[in-house]
């Protein structure tokens, strides 16, 4: 397939992961401030890494139900979509900027200081996570008698 694009969409920003080509390890790759140009940018993005698919983290509260931000990223995916035949996936994005603030303090780093790498770190969490359960499905998939 390709390699997958992550995105954790923002009011100021969106962060960006990519995958790797065996699409096992997610790594953060960019930064886009969400503007007028921020579509044609990820577009941009989709074309030079030559991606396969497009993941995008998408808000729900902790209860699993839908709140007004959710509507926000669904009509960012609606507009992306517009731009790209890539496919696109939503998916469950709950506690993954808390998870990018606990990583960027593990490794020393002040997250209020570094604003745009949470961001990406945040994209890099969802895409790792889809990763992850896709792994899983493939492989109880070929365990099934």
């Amino acid at each position: 397939m390709g390699r997958i694009l992550g995105i954790d969409h923002g009011d100021a920003r969106i962060g960006i992961a990519m995958s790797d080509e065996t699409e096992f390890l997610a790594s953060p790759l960019a930064t886009v401030q969400n503007k007028k140009t921020a579509i044609d940018e990820i577009v941009s993005m989709v074309m030079e890494h030559k991606v396969g698919m497009i993941v995008v983290g998408l808000p729900r509260n902790m209860n699993g139900t839908y709140g007004p931000a959710t509507e926000k990223v669904r009509a960012f995916i609606k507009k992306l979509s517009e731009k790209t035949a890539v496919p696109i996936v939503e998916w469950d994005e709950r506690l993954s900027t808390v998870s990018a603030h606990s990583d960027l303090r593990a490794a020393g780093l002040d997250s209020r200081k570094h604003k745009e790498v949470i961001d990406k770190v945040a994209a890099r969490i969802i895409l790792q996570n889809y990763l992850d359960a896709k792994t899983t499905a493939e492989k109880m998939e070929g365990e099934k008698p």
